[in-house]
């Protein structure tokens, strides 16, 4: 078991603003893994929900759906090329295109869950291209090598990040020498800010919005540093040194190694990474030109699978050693650590109707959990046995139904 630490820090700086968000994206409307989903099912029969359909031949990938009210959109690796392919909600192919080139790095099954604005849908490539595509077409509108434009920079395991809109914008984080974080117009792909550069090299983290007190902040983590960016301008309004926060004990990877989308509720951030690093919770200070770190937390130590805020307490697997890891809860307000439970293994986590949805990465265990700081205790599960590979996507329920992504498998699942 890992112990809590706790100490007060400030921090500070400048101003923002942002937009309505996306139709469907990276986990879910708000980018949080919580699904504004009701009348799902509490407990599941003996084999699991009733499978709607499967489809077992798409391109490879690790990336999550983004579902709409007419498709599923999905993104897979084949022979160095990356593919979005829409299917219908019936699991029915209706059309396929190549938009970029897969990482020749480890691992270069698709990362990138597309971002579905409208007719338009947004993605980055695992060779940094960053590429809207017509749906409505079915043809690439723009593509921009943003990688080399901005000469970004990018630790061992390439690019994870999945596209954000704000306002008129999509943001894209190449890291480097010349800047952290860029916005590119959405519907010509031209740039219309860059922010100033960290020194520091991107992660493998998907940004998020937050609005408070009447500014809009962009928010997102390189491989050292948790930064705050004004939407209209670029401007960074804060950084905390997220590496030099750190347990008495650590693995060499942990200032490096950070997945985990961060979480804002109430006017505080929450960011955690895995390799034995602390999760930090942040406040927002001065009408969000600052920050002040209220508590850190070294057992929910996530390594890639995600965390979800539900009713005041922080859900997730953290990081015993690659291969292994225990599902946590922690308290929102304190830090304090609920529950570390060992259930099959580490893996990803999402949310709806006040149950937990794990997908359990090594075996493909799925549980139904109820989301309560009381314990973790499945009410149901069943095991995923299509498809092949790590289990590494994220759940993702929409209209009732829970679409779970193996390898080039995707199958779709009744839980209302």
């Amino acid at each position: 078991m890992k112990k809590t630490i706790c100490f007060i820090l400030l921090i500070g700086s400048v101003s923002g603003r942002l937009s309505s968000q996306p139709v469907s994206q990276w986990r879910g409307p708000d980018r949080n893994g919580v699904f504004p989903e009701t009348g799902l099912l509490k407990t599941w029969p003996e084999d699991g929900p009733e499978l709607l359909w499967s489809i077992e031949d798409l391109d490879k990938g690790f990336s999550s759906v983004s579902v709409t009210d007419k498709a599923v959109y999905i993104t897979g690796c084949q022979d160095s090329t990356e593919y979005l392919t829409a299917l219908d909600l019936k699991g029915r192919r209706m059309w396929r295109i190549p938009y970029g080139m897969a990482t020749k790095l480890s691992f270069p099954d698709s990362r990138c869950t597309p971002t579905v604005d409208g007719d338009r849908i947004y993605l980055i490539s695992g060779r940094d291209e960053v590429i809207c595509v017509d749906s409505k077409r079915k043809a690439i509108q723009w593509k921009v090598p943003a990688f080399e434009k901005f000469s970004g920079t990018q630790w061992i395991w390439g690019i994870a990040e999945s596209p954000l809109i704000a306002d008129d914008k999509v943001i894209y984080s190449p890291g480097g020498n010349r800047t952290a974080m860029v916005s590119l117009d959405k519907k010509t792909g031209e740039t219309v800010w860059q922010t100033r550069s960290l020194g520091d090299s991107a992660a493998f983290v998907s940004p998020i919005l937050v609005e408070y007190n009447g500014k809009n902040i962009i928010v997102n983590v390189t491989t050292k540093t948790i930064f705050g960016t004004d939407t209209r301008d670029g401007k960074i309004l804060w950084t905390v040194p997220y590496a030099d926060i750190q347990p008495p004990t650590f693995h060499p990877w942990a200032p490096k190694n950070n997945c985990i989308t961060p979480l804002y509720h109430d006017g505080r951030i929450y960011v955690t990474s895995g390799y034995d690093h602390v999760g930090v919770m942040l406040k927002l200070l001065d009408g969000g030109d600052a920050v002040e770190l209220v508590w850190t937390d070294p057992v929910l130590d996530c390594h890639h699978g995600q965390v979800v805020l539900v009713d005041g307490f922080i859900y997730g697997a953290n990081w015993l050693n690659n291969d292994a890891g225990n599902w946590c809860c922690v308290d929102w307000n304190t830090g304090k650590t609920m529950y570390e439970t060992k259930w099959q293994n580490k893996g990803s986590v999402s949310a709806a109707d006040g149950m937990l949805y794990c997908y359990e990465e090594k075996r493909g265990n799925v549980a139904l959990v109820r989301a309560t700081p009381e314990g973790f205790e499945p009410v149901s599960s069943f095991r995923i046995r299509k498809g092949t590979g790590p289990h590494w996507a994220q759940p993702v329920i929409q209209n009732g139904v829970l679409y779970i992504r193996h390898g080039s498998a995707l199958m779709a699942y009744d839980i209302n």
